[in-house]
């Protein structure tokens, strides 16, 4: 393949939250939402990586080519050709880092796509359907990243074609009435942590269960959100899951024993709420769940990550 031609005009693009699950679709449904990165990165004529970050996590985000959003660049440089000898990268966090809000699907995400936007003929090369897979050889499953990527409600999964896995995903579209809280603890889990947790098996009878619930959620998110509250009760990993996130499961639990569709975000410890409400209800939802968690309301975001 030859060299790629790079664009010289710097490239922003914004990738929103995510989360995953969803209480019972484990590593199969993923949900955009409305709170975003935001990445700009331009191709620079001498060797070198200058990278600049701010927000959330800062502190904590290395400025060398072992960051998250740099990976993903060059891998998606190594796919169009090649990569540049030197790129300037920004990068405004605003998604908690750790907390099962699809921070690490936004920088991978965010990478892939500016990637493919500094390459000239980037997006004949690359498409959805192949960014989809790369960021998920990186993330190591789909959902996160390909809500990050389309935005709104998806299911995401892996096949195998020809003895390799190739990741695929469809996406919903959201009854408009569904809205989303985040509580959002202070801690933060490891995502390898909680997957350590789960049992190798489970009981027939929670299978079952659980099977019906992520065919049933498919249809309380696009037509009957009354339906969201029996829709998200998981019987396959949450409760696993519970020593590592004790007040996260203590504050879902209260929130279901009143009605609410309340569930692990992801990996947690954050819990999300999904709701049908107004901003009264919200409010109220917002009360009851206390001090120790910080509460964002939230629309459902519709669209993924996208060039500004």
């Amino acid at each position: 393949m030859a060299k790629p031609t790079f664009k010289a005009n710097p490239i922003q693009v914004q990738v929103p939250a995510s989360s995953a699950n969803l209480g019972p679709g484990f590593d199969s449904f993923g949900l955009a939402l409305g709170m975003h990165d935001r990445y700009v990165a331009q191709i620079l004529d001498d060797a070198g990586l200058d990278i600049d970050v701010t927000g959330e996590g800062a502190d904590d985000v290395p400025r060398t080519d072992k960051n998250l959003l740099v990976k993903a660049m060059y891998k998606g440089f190594d796919f169009l050709g090649g990569k540049p000898k030197g790129v300037a990268v920004r990068a405004l966090n605003v998604i908690p880092h750790g907390r099962g809000l699809g921070s690490s699907a936004s920088a991978i995400i965010g990478g892939l796509v500016l990637a493919r936007a500094l390459v000239l003929t980037g997006s004949d090369k690359m498409s959805d359907e192949v960014l989809l897979n790369l960021a998920t050889e990186m993330e190591g499953h789909p959902d996160n990243v390909a809500a990050a990527l389309f935005g709104g409600a998806v299911v995401a999964w892996q096949e195998d074609r020809h003895g390799k896995e190739v990741a695929q995903s469809i996406s919903l579209a959201v009854d408009p009435r569904v809205r989303a809280i985040a509580f959002i603890p202070n801690s933060a889990v490891a995502t390898t942590k909680a997957r350590k947790m789960l049992p190798e098996s489970i009981p027939h009878k929670d299978a079952a269960r659980n099977s019906a619930n992520a065919a049933l959620l498919v249809h309380a998110l696009t037509l009957r959100p009354d339906l969201l509250y029996r829709a998200t009760e998981d019987f396959l990993h949450q409760s696993y899951r519970k020593e590592a996130m004790p007040a996260s499961f203590e504050l879902m639990t209260k929130l279901r024993a009143a009605g609410v569709a309340a569930f692990i975000s992801g990996a947690g410890p954050t819990v999300l709420a999904l709701h049908a409400g107004n901003d009264a209800d919200a409010a109220e939802l917002i009360r009851a769940a206390g001090s120790k968690f910080e509460a964002k309301p939230l629309e459902i975001s519709p669209f993924g990550a996208t060039l500004i």
